[in-house]
């Protein structure tokens, strides 16, 4: 779910950059373009239905939906100054826009499903890095202040990492501050929990109806993710935390978007170089000895992979990726436009993967058949469970209903 001063983790390369990272980081927003009605916009081709997210405003950190019950055909998303949706309750205005004040979700009718608002009372200033657990349940984000204590809201921000539960709204806070930036965290829940409504939302297991549930995030410097950290709550907590091992010849590279597994016991993420015109991507068990192991590129693909999200689906496990054709972070691509789905842009694509616990080198990763193209366009919010739609988003949003 890559750091960039004008924008990160997440974000597309439909304005899409090389292949950017998801997460904006005090980015320059760009002007939208005026276009007719694109607060409905839906064109359908031989790839599918594509469905206009936020109008031709911008957006950043999109990640599909994982629960497909309550948010059916939504993706989650984080804005800039400027929202395009239709319909929506009082209070998520639509008027009264700051930069990063509030995660959405919404569907393909570009109606908001589900808000929630920055705490400005309590001194708040945006959120970062926002993602859909592995539970339907609960949504991982970052928290900014103000580093003075006040209130004030300025340049640099302390973060803290918290989930939220979609069901309620309320919130559990993993770290309330000390965190960077870039951290782009990631959380596995057990997914036979059910939270209870009465429960202690102070404790893991109160909060989240198990201790069973992991965490992973980025650490390092602000601007330089340098390893991942992996924090298991039904075995020690963050007292037993560990960073992975970095994948070698790969130490100074950064890390990107740590997405476990739906076992939660393996991580897919990207490193890329300091200058972020060179990127891969690699699996990794989620102990402290574990090598990583890098997702090859095959003769077929257009890059390495990026954004990588896990896909299961009776019973077999698949990597979902996109590869981009260019390394520019500017590219201002309407992947509605029929111009743009002849894989010019970039694609999407998964495969099927075996994976063994505790084994090392190849024996880790197994991969089965060949790649196998969902859109011949760059889509970098992941695949929702029931296999139907495709997220993504940064200079443009998009939910794509697949054939």
């Amino acid at each position: 779910m890559l750091y960039y001063k004008m924008m990160n983790k997440k974000h597309l390369l439909l304005g899409l950059s090389t292949f950017a990272l998801m997460a904006c980081y005090s980015p320059e927003p760009f002007e939208a373009e005026s276009l007719d009605d694109d607060s409905k916009k839906q064109t359908s081709s031989e790839m599918g239905t594509i469905y206009s997210v936020n109008g031709s405003e911008q957006v950043c950190n999109p990640s599909i939906s994982q629960d497909t019950v309550n948010f059916p055909a939504s993706m989650l998303w984080l804005n800039f100054s400027k929202i395009k949706v239709n319909s929506h309750d009082d209070g998520f205005s639509v008027t009264s826009v700051k930069q990063h004040d509030r995660l959405t979700v919404s569907d393909t009718a570009n109606n908001v499903k589900w808000y929630l608002m920055i705490d400005k009372d309590n001194g708040e200033c945006q959120f970062q890095d926002p993602e859909w657990s592995t539970h339907p349940d609960f949504i991982v984000a970052l928290r900014g202040v103000g580093i003075e204590g006040n209130g004030t809201c300025g340049d640099v921000l302390d973060y803290g990492i918290f989930v939220v539960r979609t069901s309620d709204k309320k919130k559990f806070w993993f770290y309330d501050k000390g965190i960077i930036e870039q951290a782009t965290p990631h959380v596995w829940v057990d997914p036979t929990a059910k939270a209870d409504k009465d429960g202690d939302a102070s404790t893991v297991e109160g909060f989240f109806g198990t201790k069973n549930v992991r965490l992973t995030y980025a650490d390092g410097s602000d601007g330089d993710p340098q390893n991942i950290v992996f924090i298991d709550y039904a075995n020690g907590g963050k007292s037993k935390a560990i960073k992975l091992k970095k994948p070698a010849d790969r130490s100074n590279w950064k890390i990107e978007s740590p997405m476990i597994s739906p076992d939660g016991n393996f991580v897919v993420y990207n490193v890329l170089t300091k200058s972020e015109d060179t990127w891969e991507a690699y699996i990794q068990e989620l102990t402290k000895d574990a090598e990583a192991v890098k997702i090859p590129r095959t003769k077929d693909m257009k890059s390495d992979p990026a954004q990588p999200h896990w896909f299961e689906s009776d019973g077999r496990l698949f990597v979902v990726w996109t590869e981009f054709t260019q390394a520019t972070y500017f590219n201002k691509i309407h992947l509605d436009n029929s111009a743009a789905q002849d894989g010019s842009a970039g694609r999407t694509v998964m495969r099927e993967v075996r994976l063994k616990a505790g084994a090392t080198g190849n024996e880790l990763v197994e991969w089965v058949d060949d790649n196998v193209e969902l859109a011949p366009v760059p889509m970098i919010g992941g695949r929702s469970p029931d296999g139907k739609f495709l997220s993504t988003g940064y200079k443009y949003a998009y939910l794509l209903k697949l054939p």
